[in-house]
Protein backbone atom coordinates (compact mmCIF):
# COMPACT_ATOMS: atom_id res chain seq x y z
CA UNK A 1 0.00 0.00 0.00
CA UNK A 2 0.88 3.64 -0.98
CA UNK A 3 0.21 7.20 0.16
CA UNK A 4 0.18 10.30 -1.29
CA UNK A 5 -0.11 13.43 0.06
CA UNK A 6 0.57 17.73 -0.53
CA UNK A 7 2.61 19.00 2.89
CA UNK A 8 3.51 22.82 3.25
CA UNK A 9 6.96 22.95 5.21
CA UNK A 10 5.49 22.44 8.75
CA UNK A 11 3.64 19.12 7.11
CA UNK A 12 -0.01 20.91 7.36
CA UNK A 13 -2.38 19.29 4.99
CA UNK A 14 -5.40 20.64 5.18
CA UNK A 15 -7.53 23.81 6.58
CA UNK A 16 -11.45 23.66 6.83
CA UNK A 17 -11.76 20.41 5.28
CA UNK A 18 -9.84 21.55 1.97
CA UNK A 19 -6.22 21.57 0.80
CA UNK A 20 -3.90 24.14 1.42
CA UNK A 21 -2.85 25.42 -1.62
CA UNK A 22 -3.96 25.09 -5.73
CA UNK A 23 -0.79 23.35 -7.03
CA UNK A 24 -1.68 22.59 -10.83
CA UNK A 25 1.56 20.53 -10.89
CA UNK A 26 0.69 18.87 -7.81
CA UNK A 27 -2.89 18.02 -8.72
CA UNK A 28 -1.29 16.69 -12.50
CA UNK A 29 1.24 14.19 -10.30
CA UNK A 30 -1.67 13.11 -8.40
CA UNK A 31 -3.91 12.20 -11.52
CA UNK A 32 -1.08 10.23 -12.94
CA UNK A 33 -0.04 8.56 -10.00
CA UNK A 34 -3.51 7.24 -8.81
CA UNK A 35 -5.34 6.86 -12.01
CA UNK A 36 -6.73 3.40 -12.71
CA UNK A 37 -5.72 2.65 -9.36
CA UNK A 38 -7.64 1.85 -6.36
CA UNK A 39 -7.74 5.07 -3.71
CA UNK A 40 -8.95 4.83 -0.02
CA UNK A 41 -9.85 7.66 1.97
CA UNK A 42 -11.95 8.39 4.92
CA UNK A 43 -15.62 10.04 4.39
CA UNK A 44 -14.60 13.90 4.98
CA UNK A 45 -12.20 13.35 2.29
CA UNK A 46 -14.81 12.35 -0.08
CA UNK A 47 -17.30 15.16 0.85
CA UNK A 48 -14.41 17.35 0.41
CA UNK A 49 -14.27 16.67 -3.60
CA UNK A 50 -16.49 19.18 -6.27
CA UNK A 51 -20.05 17.59 -5.36
CA UNK A 52 -18.84 15.32 -2.62
CA UNK A 53 -18.21 12.83 -5.99
CA UNK A 54 -15.68 10.09 -6.52
CA UNK A 55 -12.28 10.48 -8.09
CA UNK A 56 -12.95 9.39 -11.61
CA UNK A 57 -10.94 6.67 -13.15
CA UNK A 58 -10.05 5.26 -10.05
CA UNK A 59 -12.01 2.26 -7.84
CA UNK A 60 -12.81 4.71 -4.62
CA UNK A 61 -12.76 2.78 -1.62
CA UNK A 62 -14.36 5.26 1.65
CA UNK A 63 -14.20 4.56 5.15
CA UNK A 64 -17.55 6.20 6.57
CA UNK A 65 -19.72 6.42 9.83
CA UNK A 66 -22.47 3.87 10.29
CA UNK A 67 -25.31 4.72 8.17
CA UNK A 68 -23.44 6.35 5.26
CA UNK A 69 -24.30 4.28 2.09
CA UNK A 70 -23.59 5.66 -1.63
CA UNK A 71 -24.11 3.69 -5.27
CA UNK A 72 -21.12 5.67 -6.98
CA UNK A 73 -18.63 4.20 -4.72
CA UNK A 74 -17.62 1.47 -2.32
CA UNK A 75 -18.18 2.48 1.42
CA UNK A 76 -17.02 0.26 4.65
CA UNK A 77 -17.72 1.03 7.89
CA UNK A 78 -14.77 -0.14 9.82
CA UNK A 79 -11.22 -1.37 9.27
CA UNK A 80 -12.24 -5.14 9.00
CA UNK A 81 -14.39 -4.07 6.09
CA UNK A 82 -12.00 -2.26 4.69
CA UNK A 83 -9.39 -5.11 4.67
CA UNK A 84 -11.84 -7.66 3.19
CA UNK A 85 -12.63 -4.93 0.77
CA UNK A 86 -9.00 -4.51 -0.66
CA UNK A 87 -8.29 -8.06 -0.73
CA UNK A 88 -9.39 -8.58 -4.34
CA UNK A 89 -6.84 -5.93 -5.42
CA UNK A 90 -2.91 -5.35 -6.04
CA UNK A 91 -1.67 -3.65 -2.86
CA UNK A 92 0.79 -1.60 -5.13
CA UNK A 93 -2.27 -0.49 -6.54
CA UNK A 94 -3.69 1.07 -3.18
CA UNK A 95 -3.08 4.26 -2.26
CA UNK A 96 -4.06 5.98 1.23
CA UNK A 97 -5.25 9.64 0.07
CA UNK A 98 -6.77 11.21 3.29
CA UNK A 99 -7.80 13.15 5.19
CA UNK A 100 -5.44 13.56 8.75
CA UNK A 101 -6.57 10.91 10.98
CA UNK A 102 -6.82 8.17 8.08
CA UNK A 103 -3.10 8.89 7.11
CA UNK A 104 -2.36 8.06 10.65
CA UNK A 105 -4.33 4.94 11.20
CA UNK A 106 -3.12 3.77 7.64
CA UNK A 107 0.65 5.44 7.26
CA UNK A 108 2.20 2.91 9.22
CA UNK A 109 0.54 -0.10 6.77
CA UNK A 110 2.10 2.42 3.80
CA UNK A 111 5.41 0.69 1.95
CA UNK A 112 5.66 4.10 -0.38
CA UNK A 113 5.12 7.80 0.62
CA UNK A 114 4.37 9.85 -2.12
CA UNK A 115 4.96 13.54 -0.50
CA UNK A 116 5.10 17.01 -2.48
CA UNK A 117 6.38 19.54 0.24
CA UNK A 118 5.73 22.88 -0.62
CA UNK A 119 7.76 25.87 0.22
CA UNK A 120 5.03 27.44 2.06
CA UNK A 121 3.31 28.02 5.17
CA UNK A 122 -0.40 27.10 4.62
CA UNK A 123 -1.53 28.29 8.06
CA UNK A 124 -2.88 24.53 8.15
CA UNK A 125 -5.23 22.90 10.92
CA UNK A 126 -4.45 19.60 10.61
CA UNK A 127 -0.63 17.87 9.83
CA UNK A 128 0.73 14.94 8.65
CA UNK A 129 3.27 13.23 11.02
CA UNK A 130 6.88 14.26 9.78
CA UNK A 131 8.65 11.37 8.25
CA UNK A 132 11.84 12.56 8.64
CA UNK A 133 11.54 12.56 12.74
CA UNK A 134 10.64 8.58 12.17
CA UNK A 135 12.89 5.82 12.45
CA UNK A 136 11.39 3.20 9.61
CA UNK A 137 11.03 6.12 6.96
CA UNK A 138 13.90 7.22 4.72
CA UNK A 139 13.42 9.89 2.00
CA UNK A 140 14.58 7.83 -1.30
CA UNK A 141 14.08 10.61 -3.72
CA UNK A 142 13.64 14.32 -4.56
CA UNK A 143 13.15 16.35 -7.21
CA UNK A 144 14.53 19.13 -8.76
CA UNK A 145 13.00 22.37 -7.04
CA UNK A 146 9.88 22.87 -9.26
CA UNK A 147 7.54 26.18 -9.62
CA UNK A 148 3.46 26.05 -9.92
CA UNK A 149 1.01 28.73 -9.49
CA UNK A 150 3.77 30.79 -7.55
CA UNK A 151 5.11 28.10 -5.38
CA UNK A 152 8.53 26.21 -4.95
CA UNK A 153 7.60 22.60 -4.15
CA UNK A 154 9.84 19.04 -4.36
CA UNK A 155 8.41 15.86 -5.24
CA UNK A 156 9.45 13.33 -2.58
CA UNK A 157 9.47 9.39 -2.52
CA UNK A 158 9.52 7.82 1.40
CA UNK A 159 9.80 4.16 1.68
CA UNK A 160 8.88 2.35 4.96
CA UNK A 161 11.31 -0.32 6.09
CA UNK A 162 9.31 -1.90 8.42
CA UNK A 163 5.51 -1.90 6.84
CA UNK A 164 2.97 -3.34 9.09
CA UNK A 165 0.73 -5.92 6.84
CA UNK A 166 -3.31 -4.57 6.98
Amino acid sequence: MKLIVAVDKNWGIGKKNDLLFSIPLDMKFFRETTANKVVIMGYNTLLSFPNSKPLKNRVNIVLAPEGVERDDCTIVHTLDQLRLALKDYNTNEVFVIGGAMFYRTMYPYCDEAYITRVDADGEAEVFFDNLDLLDNWTRNNISEVLESNGYSLQFTLYKNSKPLIF
